[in-house]
């Protein structure tokens, strides 16, 4: 039962009172009273520049000051409102049309309730915080008004009306109050006033506002009345146009999905499985979800089982009966070789399996796991019933221009949008300026994939540019991977020294050496890429009297520059880390810090944050000492620099000999890791040089790796472990620490079984110490480069590193298993890693600098930045391969070379070759094939050719533009 009580205090007062008791049974069977009081209020502005009743009486904050009123005193008009309007959207408006209400040709004056607001929050994060950023932004006018505290717009919810029919009520109820004020105002400064126009596309809602005399319109009928309606028309959902209908012609070509209940139930009681779909790189009919209870990613085959699922959506799977578990596919297949006939029928339905045969298939699929050899490679394959969470987001591609209708000049036609990822499926598109976007580059959102359509429907965004240029391609390749490369606010500039580049580390013995060690007498030197601005990092090293070594790593000291929970670390959070492009870098602080204030640059006095050792000539640990310090850096050397200095003997200066000490140490160090069982793994890695005039690619070639390399390599992992030791014993629930999961054996199965047949090679991988072992003896007396190949592959079988609070692991699953220590952390680069930054704070309050803030020993708010700064690394380093690859078609554009290429991966229908001179990976792929034996890894061509696994090939690379992305790229041919 629920009684509410109300009471209104004097009718001249400024507010009253809504007091609200209800009463409600708890778990215990007792009767809980929870009390609600509202104040009700009459001096909750509108806002309008027309309205001075409201200017005059506005709340005024403690220093007497008013919050600037929002809308326009003469808003916008349309052919329907000719003396303007304000509009008042609903929820659904703000849900499924965002795009283009963020658009920056229409919607300005907006009236965002109270009520909308938090049906917005309560239904979708991602967007309330877009309305929110619209709200605070100057220049479209958004205004929230809070109709639930003001006294004539709150609205009392009635015993039968639902939730929804009580706040379309709200929004009615505001929007006459609105109007009546309004017209009001105008009169008393003789203005005319403007309409108030509530937005709502339910019809419902739309039919009681024109009853009640409102300005009401649908979504699609303000839109038409716009001057760029075509293309505001082609952002909005289509769930809002009701496209759908139009889409589908009643078949149903996939499963329907189990009901939630059905599907928790399954998961509960081990019939069914939860995990996350992975789409295969090389065939678009096949992918995999990885689940707890099974050695093996169960296998998804064909489109009727991945059941409308999309690469990174989380999903609830069915093992299928045995008769259909399959082998791998050793077939290339890509997007442009599927069908596409969008209604097909749904393939015959399957006979009902009994639940004591579910169980039964499910031990016999774990039991073929466990035990087939290496050569049966059949495995459980399994059905996708349910989607529990959808990975969409904005997708960046082209127009398929075989899909436009070119004839037709005007009017909405259905379209197919081609993402720029490979493992999405194409996407329809409803628009009416298909010929306008043909040859662009666009940004397309999915809405909707209904089980009756082949393909999902979604709506334009936005166009970035024509294809192939410079400015659309980069801007794509940042939105592909979600990168945050908006330029720095206001707020955050604000937070910057007021000095600018002119600020210095003030005199010793003032504000701001509190607790420092003065360490200017060092000769502290970097060694970094050349060209480097944002330098993290230095290090020193000496001699002691007793025979041991200090050794130094100095580590620019952001935290002092940036302050917890201002603007600046809100953006830097974020970000998470700064993204390195070929042709630029997107900075996570301000350049003014990154490439300046905290730069470790030479020959000037700089904040520091210090670990400092004692050092037997073995390399052991006697001593660490942390501490924040004033460095002045000697010498900043680029790599291949500072190994030249080391090796000329005629070298004896102070500077020279310790970075002598330096590398001894550190091959010592590396020797120490190596014996450990750490891992030396290889990636491909190249450099692509740039036109000075023209920023063009001029040429490619391999990164050098020199002993100056490691020798800053092992010191950084050196601070980084002594640092994760500290920190966690300080913080044992929250340190900021990260850990490299050792792989499952099963990753490697393939990699086993090819070294084994093609060079008679074992790999063991039973430990990281075995696997190291193995891969240094993974050699071909007549191929050097062999090795690092299968370094090269071996590194794919790995899991990815990530971030982790301490409090959410044990102590044994804290272990890096590339590095093969027992804890680590990231320190040494707080400029470009906000997980640096948090360990310098938690490292500060570990050595008792300063106090810990409260978001860093919070596990809930710790959880929050961890998730976020593992999806911001993860995509900062796709981004920069993919960067990579885009300039390396630019710069072979219009040329045709021939290279040595190694053999990588044997199919039925064709091989994928690696090119080390360009570090690019190609597939060829073959139309017929006289052979191919799976066993030995070999295709014979109808020429009879032999292409083997590993062998070394010559190939014609060339650069071709390519349908499916619309973008340049390498293609791979036998020479």
């Amino acid at each position: 039962m629920t009684s509410i009580k109300r009471m209104l205090v004097d009718p001249s007062s400024n507010d009253s009172i809504t007091s609200k008791v209800y009463i409600r049974s708890a778990k215990s069977g007792k009767v809980t009273k929870i009390v609600r009081e509202i104040y009700l209020r009459t001096d909750i502005p509108c806002s309008s520049r027309l309205c001075r009743a409201c200017l005059a009486n506005a709340p005024v904050d403690s220093n007497n000051r008013s919050r600037p009123f929002v809308l326009s005193e003469k808003p916008a008009g349309t052919t329907q409102y000719k003396h303007g309007h304000y509009l008042m959207p609903d929820t659904n408006i703000f849900l499924q049309c965002m795009d283009a209400i963020e658009h920056k040709s229409a919607f300005y004056d907006v009236i965002v309730l109270q009520t909308v607001l938090d049906e917005v929050k309560n239904q979708s994060l991602p967007l309330y915080n877009r309305l929110v950023s619209l709200t605070k932004a100057d220049e479209k006018r958004f205004y929230v008004f809070h109709n639930e505290f003001r006294q004539e717009t709150h609205v009392k919810r009635g015993q039968e009306e639902s939730i929804n029919d009580r706040n379309d009520r709200a929004i009615r109820v505001a929007c006459k109050w609105y109007q009546k004020h309004i017209e009001q105002a105008a009169a008393s400064s003789s203005a005319t006033a403007p309409a108030i126009v509530m937005l709502t596309n339910d019809k419902a809602n739309l039919a009681k506002a024109k009853s009640e005399g409102l300005n009401s319109t649908d979504l699609n009928g303000y839109v038409k009345g716009l001057k760029n309606a075509d293309e505001l028309l082609d952002m909005i959902s289509s769930s809002l146009q009701d496209l759908e209908k139009k889409a589908n012609r009643g078949a149903n070509v996939y499963a329907e999905y189990f009901s939630l209940p059905k599907m928790n139930t399954g998961v509960r009681n081990g019939t069914l499985h939860q995990g996350t779909f992975h789409t295969s790189t090389y065939n678009s009919l096949e992918g995999t979800v990885g689940v707890p209870s099974f050695d093996k990613h169960l296998l998804i085959v064909g489109l009727e089982n991945m059941n409308r699922a999309i690469d990174g959506d989380q999903v609830v799977v069915e093992l299928l009966p045995q008769d259909q578990w399959k082998k791998q596919s050793d077939k290339l297949v890509d997007q442009d070789t599927l069908t596409k006939n969008e209604n097909a029928d749904v393939d015959e339905v399957e006979a009902i399996v009994t639940e004591r045969e579910r169980r039964a298939l499910i031990d016999e699929a774990k039991r073929i796991q466990r035990s087939q050899d290496e050569s049966q490679k059949v495995q459980p394959t399994a059905k996708i019933v349910g989607v529990l969470k959808r990975n969409w987001r904005s997708y960046v591609g082209h127009i398929d221009p075989n899909s436009v209708n070119r004839a037709k000049s005007g009017g909405q036609q259905v379209v197919f949008f081609r993402p720029l990822d490979k493992k999405i499926p194409r996407i329809r598109v409803f628009t009416r300026q298909a010929t306008q976007l043909l040859g662009q580059r666009i940004v397309v959102n999915i809405d909707t994939w209904d089980r009756t359509s082949r393909f999902p429907v979604g709506h334009f965004v936005r166009a970035l540019g024509e294809l192939e240029s410079k400015e659309a391609e980069t801007e794509a390749l940042l939105l592909e991977y979600d990168v945050q490369y908006r330029p720095f606010p206001k707020a955050v500039l604000d937070c910057l020294p007021s000095e600018g580049h002119d600020w210095i580390v003030p005199e010793k013995g003032t504000s701001g050496w509190e607790k420092r060690v003065d360490l200017r007498d060092l000769l502290v030197c970097s060694i970094d890429p050349p060209g480097c601005q944002d330098i993290d990092d230095a290090l020193h090293a000496r001699l002691l009297p007793n025979g041991n070594y200090e050794a130094g790593v100095h580590i620019a000291d952001v935290s002092h520059f940036v302050k917890p929970n201002n603007a600046m670390d809100d953006e830097a959070a974020s970000r998470g880390t700064t993204v390195y492009l070929v042709d630029k870098r997107i900075d996570m602080l301000p350049p003014l810090l990154g490439t300046d204030l905290c730069s470790l640059k030479p020959y000037v006095e700089r904040y520091a944050f210090s670990v400092i050792w004692e050092m037997t000539p073995d390399a052991k640990i006697v001593n660490t000492k942390f501490t924040k310090s004033v460095i002045k850096s000697r010498e900043a050397f680029a790599y291949k620099a500072a190994q030249m200095r080391i090796d000329d003997k005629s070298q004896t200066d102070p500077l020279t000999e310790g970075m002598r000490i330096l590398l001894m140490l550190s091959k010592k160090l590396k020797q120490a890791r190596m014996d450990a069982g750490a891992l030396n793994l290889a990636s491909p890695e190249v450099k692509i040089h740039m036109e000075s005039e023209t920023s063009d690619p001029a040429s490619i070639e391999v990164k050098e790796l020199l002993e100056t390399n490691s020798l800053v390599e092992e010191f950084m992992l050196c601070a980084n472990i002594s640092v994760a030791r500290k920190i966690y014993e300080a913080f044992p629930q929250t340190a900021m620490l990260r850990r490299h999961g050792a792989p499952p054996a099963t990753n490697f199965d393939d990699l086993r079984s090819q070294l084994r047949a093609r060079k008679g090679l074992d790999l063991r991988v039973e430990s990281s110490k075995a696997l190291a072992d193995s891969l240094d003896g993974c050699v071909d007396p007549q191929e050097a480069y062999f090795n690092t190949l299968v370094r090269i592959i071996a590194t794919r079988c790995m899991l990815p590193a990530e971030y982790f609070s301490s409090g959410t692991q044990a102590y044994p699953e804290f272990r890096h298993y590339g590095l093969a220590t027992d804890i680590y952390t990231h320190f040494t680069s707080p400029i470009r890693r906000y997980a640096d930054l948090a360990a310098h704070r938690q490292l500060a309050a570990a050595i008792e600098y300063e106090a810990l803030d409260e978001t860093l020993y919070n596990k809930n708010k710790m959880d929050a930045v961890v998730k976020n700064i593992n999806i911001r690394h993860r995509n900062a380093q796709f981004a920069g391969r993919a960067s990579i690859e885009y300039y390396v078609g630019q710069a072979l554009k219009n040329k045709s070379t021939e290279q040595e290429g190694f053999v990588a991966k044997i199919f039925s229908n064709g091989f994928v070759v690696f090119v080390p001179k360009f570090g690019i990976e190609g597939t060829i792929k073959v139309e017929t094939a006289k052979t191919y034996d799976a066993d030995e890894y070999i295709l014979e061509l109808e020429d009879g050719r032999k292409v083997v696994l590993f062998d070394k090939v010559k190939v014609m690379v060339n650069v071709v533009k390519e349908q499916a992305t619309g973008r340049r790229k390498t293609e791979l041919t036998l020479a």
